[in-house]
């Protein structure tokens, strides 16, 4: 993932709301939002190449999501951010006990940040600057490819249209904040070491370049009871269209299994 919004415990109705836009190269392959093969309680997409997963739920009552930390000039790390997400969400542990046992591991990982949620709490995890977790209190909050909250335009900007859904529950005027391809004013553009031309372009919450950009779309709703709706809404080469999967299912807090 490279942009994150996420509501915890912020309404009335939906302790726990996330959207986020995926980020990536075309050619690298990907399975689309479902049970996994090897492991049908999880849901989520899959990454066909490393492994792992960019985000997930837990039929029991898990979900994990992780973005990259914007580093050029930092060579690529032993494994891939994936297989955080993967073993957060089949693993038993509280996810604040999880995220303690990272920092052992940091080392072994290109800068990360990661969201837990053990369906009690909603953790935040990175190995950038240091490692380090913290369990957040209820709240918005958006992540990029920098630490939580840092102002990036298209953070702002996701925050607020979540803001906005969280008030009128408009899902179509959620999406479509979320496709917004406008580019950041040079003024508001972060210096990451990629150069004014790749700022601008990586600017918006929807990237459309060659080879690269937003590869999907994803829209997680949980109830007071439990239910959890899943929308996932891709896009091909050039942003063109590729389908949606949208799933809805009742976790089970004490592990049987539960039907979609």
């Amino acid at each position: 993932m490279c942009l994150i919004a996420v509501a915890w415990q912020s309404h009335p109705r939906y302790p726990l709301v996330l959207i986020a836009n995926r980020d990536e190269f075309h050619e690298r392959p990907s399975a689309p939002l479902g049970p996994w093969p090897q492991a049908p309680e999880i849901l989520g997409g899959r990454d066909l190449q490393a492994g792992g997963s960019w985000l997930g739920v837990h039929r029991g009552g898990r979900l994990a999501a992780v973005t990259n930390v914007r580093e050029p000039l930092l060579r690529s790390a032993e494994r891939s951010r994936g297989a955080l997400v993967a073993e957060f969400l089949a693993s038993p542990e509280p996810a604040c006990a999880w995220a303690e046992l990272l920092g052992g591991s940091a080392s072994e990982y290109a800068g990360y940040n990661l969201l837990l949620w053990d369906g009690e709490e909603l953790i935040y995890a990175t190995n950038r600057l240091k490692p380090r977790w913290e369990s957040l209190p209820p709240g918005l909050y958006g992540l990029s490819n920098a630490g939580l909250d840092t102002p990036w335009p298209k953070l702002q900007r996701a925050r607020a249209a979540l803001a906005r859904y969280l008030d009128d529950g408009q899902e179509p005027a959620l999406l479509a904040a979320f496709a917004d391809e406008t580019v950041a004013a040079d003024e508001a553009l972060p210096d990451t070491g990629v150069g004014l031309v790749m700022e601008r372009a990586l600017s918006p919450p929807f990237i459309r370049r060659p080879g690269y950009g937003t590869r999907c779309t994803s829209l997680i709703r949980l109830d007071q009871q439990d239910q959890l709706e899943f929308l996932e809404r891709r896009h091909g080469v050039d942003g063109a269209p590729a389908g949606d999967t949208r799933l809805a299912l009742v976790l089970n807090r004490q592990g049987a299994e539960a039907a979609i």
